[in-house]
């Protein structure tokens, strides 16, 4: 009989989970532990979405999916064709949790609990034998001929024959130490998915206002992103924010997060739209007050401070708005300026950009090129998306394919 492999997980996360069940269930045989530093498992499984777990987005095509990653998608392409968001429904569905999908392809459990997924992994951990420690951590790791030397941060060491670090990319950035140490490269981290502060009297006093399809443009850089937009206590939030900060991850921080934004409220209404749409108001409603009554309906008490920004008195008529003070009104809601001053983190999700170079991964197994017999899987890597559960997606991926990798007989 061939001899099972040993072997050592270092996060107890989305990926290093997923990495676990794959590995013990394709090999009964092998000895699977996780080791978590922090007390608790799947801790950013619990608070994503809300608390309700976006477990994974409706895109079903893995050219497509593949779009939503600043970073990784080019490395994904690959294995999306082997793991990709079908497969994630119907591994969950196969272990009684049904997914259910949002109007913006989001897709969440039918109990919009995160309970339920948390339930689900930690269950079939059990099932197949997955040994679990928390409080303990993995502090150190040497690498001999055929295997590993891993100290913890608690009860001395252990040995295995392989080692998957799947230790995310925040807090501490424990793993990134440890992959270093191992011969590896880090892109230097720095945070994405994040909102934009503002503080501008435009916005004061509207958070929790929000339209449905704006467009977002950082000034001097080609970031151009459009989608729902949240007026927050701070600035500016939701998924066109989010997205720009995403793809501009870098380069805001370059900017030391101080950079203008232009905003165009309405992103199907252009310029043009937005001057036909005020020149039919002067006719159409020539006795209404301009600030009591928008003619594209943006929310009111955001049409009242564009139009006092415009410098339209809250007593005018549209039948005497001149064609300077029609312009400055659709150039606010066209082009209207706002200057950034940093950044909030997007409520607990955090994701950083960065993490373990990209070329030194054999994405076939998630196996380092660099140090045979281990693994790398979820935001260790230099791996970030877009939101919308396609973090997850990565996670779940990489840690499949590694776990399928790791269960193979020494």
């Amino acid at each position: 009989m061939e001899p099972s492999p040993r072997v050592v997980i270092a996060g107890g996360g989305a990926a290093g989970f997923f990495a676990a069940l794959a590995c013990a269930e394709a090999n009964p045989q092998a000895l699977v532990q996780i080791f978590e530093r922090s007390p608790d498992v799947l801790a950013k499984v619990r608070v994503s979405g809300g608390g309700r777990c976006n477990v994974t987005h409706a895109c079903f095509e893995p050219e497509e999916l593949v779009k939503n990653y600043p970073r990784g998608g080019r490395e994904l392409l690959g294995p999306f064709h082997r793991f990709q968001p079908r497969d994630t429904v119907a591994w969950f569905e196969e272990r009684g949790v049904k997914l259910k999908t949002e109007d913006d392809g989001r897709m969440f459990p039918v109990t919009d609990s995160s309970q339920t997924i948390i339930d689900c992994l930690t269950k079939e951990a059990a099932r197949l034998g997955v040994r679990v420690r928390t409080g303990c951590g993995v502090a150190e790791i040497l690498k001999k001929q055929n295997a590993f030397n891993v100290w913890l941060t608690e009860d001395g060491s252990l040995e295995c024959d392989r080692l998957l670090l799947a230790t995310g990319g925040s807090r501490g950035l424990k793993g990134h130490g440890l992959a270093e140490s191992l011969g590896h490269t880090i892109e230097p981290p720095v945070p994405s998915l994040f909102t934009f502060h503002i503080e501008d009297p435009r916005l004061r006093g509207l958070a929790g206002i929000s339209v449905p399809q704006a467009r977002a443009k950082v000034a001097g850089t080609p970031l151009d992103e459009s989608g729902p937009l949240l007026i927050t206590h701070w600035g500016l939030s939701g998924p066109c924010i989010l997205r720009a900060s995403a793809w501009g991850a870098r380069l805001l921080e370059q900017r030391e997060y101080k950079f203008n934004l232009q905003v165009q409220w309405l992103a199907d209404y252009d310029h043009k739209r937005v001057a036909n749409a005020i020149q039919d108001a002067r006719k159409r409603y020539a006795r209404k007050h301009v600030a009591l009554w928008s003619p594209m309906g943006l929310p009111q008490r955001l049409w009242e401070r564009l139009v006092a920004a415009a410098g339209i008195n809250d007593d005018m008529t549209w039948a005497v708005l001149s064609k300077q003070e029609a312009e400055l009104l659709a150039r606010e809601i066209c082009a209207g300026e706002y200057k950034v001053t940093g950044k909030s983190m997007y409520k607990e999700e955090f994701v950083t950009c960065g993490g373990v170079k990209l070329k030194e991964v054999d994405f076939r197994a998630m196996e380092s090129r660099i140090c045979p017999g281990l693994y790398l899987a979820g935001e260790v890597l230099d791996i970030d998306a877009i939101t919308g559960g396609f973090n997850f997606q990565a996670a779940w991926t990489t840690g499949w394919l590694a776990g399928q990798a790791m269960a193979a007989p020494l």
